[in-house]
């Protein structure tokens, strides 16, 4: 039997082979057998009742050996815990030490991600044994980042068997951002740089950076960049293609380098960048040389292209495309206009009129707007009648298409909001120390723009 003080409990000492149910021997007893006794002897409306195992001392063990024992599901769920003290921690960081306490909170919450996303892939938590579990924790290594923050050191998962893992949270970072760091250290290195370059590149790298890390760097960014450029295409309705200038130095002087874009929207009515090169100039040669880069990766089904009237376009489209239908910028071609205008207080009223056989119903009412507008200028400006005769008809061809896809593919000017996008980018360089590396930075932003575009709504509403 036991004594009932709580506080002084011994057993009475038996033969080790006794048959009393309140004394048994440790070693030879199961967890059943523990709980059993437990309930025999326990006294739930008095205040003298065990409650568990480790209120129990038990003949020839301690306590903490008696507490091995006990059955798995009394033991506390550690993960949940081990979670909640992550998340406590940082926000009672944030809340003593306010903003300075900004990067230790980030270092606390990545790293708590960071131990997530591994048990997600080992589908197994720590310290944990599943029938499904792949490969096994491996404990952490220090990673120091450079941030916005300043330097955090990150202390990465690791693994062991037949599975691969690396946090995305420190993988993926933004190929654009990483893209303009390397373009501007590479005007810093190649020795065009001035106080204001080294001061972006100090801003935005937060570290100096040596030829070869920048060389290593590049080789890992530009695989990536090639693989995206060259991807294979499929069916899309519609190309819109543009270009945009920038500055790089060649051969000791600064020349401007023209960046030639293709979009494209497929039958879903959805965008992509198809295409980005960097080349001397928008002659023939290099829009030819583009197109055909298009066509090699697959890309079929044009029912329309819109673009401005540059020559060597032009030229290369019909080489390229030749019976795909045409539909010149209207917005590129009212400015056009201007310059056949004879005098300035006129301008405001000949935009007036294009655009009201722009905004015609359909083709027939368009082209008769334009016949009447062409008459009225007879007198006054016949180099501008002549003129609107012969290339406004170049900008109705959207007319053929549904009305609800007309407004957004009568311009270019989707692309010209890209252009913008763009040149916020690239106006921080101010100057590329070569072609390659304007291609770099263009290319690891289109990226993004594709990705982003693709994942979201449609453009274009493709219902008749």
């Amino acid at each position: 039997s036991w004594t009932s003080d709580r506080s002084c409990i011994s057993p009475i000492k038996q033969p080790p082979c006794a048959k009393s149910d309140k004394v048994f021997k440790s070693r030879a007893c199961s967890v059943a057998s523990v709980n059993s006794i437990l309930e025999s002897i326990s006294e739930p409306s008095g205040t003298d009742g065990f409650k568990d195992a480790s209120e129990v001392v038990v003949a020839g063990q301690t306590s903490s050996s008696v507490e091995a024992i006990k059955p798995k599901t009394e033991r506390p769920n550690m993960t949940h815990r081990n979670e909640n003290t992550d998340l406590n921690s940082a926000a009672q960081h944030l809340a003593d030490t306010g903003l300075d306490g900004l990067p230790e909170a980030f270092r606390i919450l990545i790293d708590h991600a960071m131990k997530l996303e591994r048990a997600k892939v080992l589908q197994a938590q720590p310290h944990e044994r599943t029938a499904t579990g792949q490969g096994y924790a491996n404990g952490f290594k220090p990673k120091t980042v450079a941030t916005r923050l300043g330097d955090i050191c990150f202390s990465v998962p690791q693994v062991r068997g037949d599975v691969s893992f690396y946090p995305s949270a420190l993988a993926k970072g933004l190929r654009s951002e990483r893209a303009l760091k390397l373009a501007i250290a590479e005007i810093y290195i190649q020795g065009v740089s001035t106080r204001k370059v080294a001061a972006v590149l100090e801003q935005l790298c937060g570290l100096d950076i040596s030829s070869t890390q920048v060389s290593r760097a590049t080789a890992d960014l530009d695989l990536e960049l090639d693989k995206w450029r060259n991807r294979q295409l499929g069916s899309f309705l519609y190309l819109i293609v543009d270009a945009r200038y920038e500055k790089v130095r060649m051969d000791g002087v600064v020349r401007s380098c023209a960046v030639l874009i293709a979009v494209g929207i497929d039958a879903q009515g959805k965008r992509s960048v198809l295409g980005v090169s960097a080349k001397l100039s928008e002659a023939e040669i290099h829009w030819r040389e583009f197109l055909a880069s298009l066509q090699s990766r697959g890309l079929h089904g044009l029912r329309l292209i819109v673009s401005d009237d540059h020559a060597g376009l032009r030229a290369a489209l019909t080489t390229r495309f030749a019976g795909v239908p045409w539909q010149r910028c209207q917005f590129h071609l009212q400015q056009n206009a201007m310059a056949f205008v004879p005098k300035i207080h006129m301008r405001e009223e000949v935009a007036n009129d294009l655009r009201s056989v722009f905004n015609a119903t359909d083709l027939l009412a368009a082209q008769h707007q334009l016949k009447t507008i062409a008459a009225k200028y007879k007198e006054s400006a016949p180099n501008l009648a002549d003129w609107l005769e012969a290339n406004v008809p170049e900008s109705l061809t959207v007319f053929a298409l549904p009305e609800p896809q007309r407004k957004k593919l009568r311009t270019s000017n989707s692309l010209e909001r890209l252009n913008k996008k763009i040149k916020r980018r690239t106006r921080v360089a101010t100057l590329f120390p070569n072609e390659k590396s304007l291609e770099r930075l263009v290319s690891a932003l289109l990226s993004e723009v594709s990705d982003e575009w693709e994942s979201s709504n449609s453009f274009l509403n493709m219902k008749n």
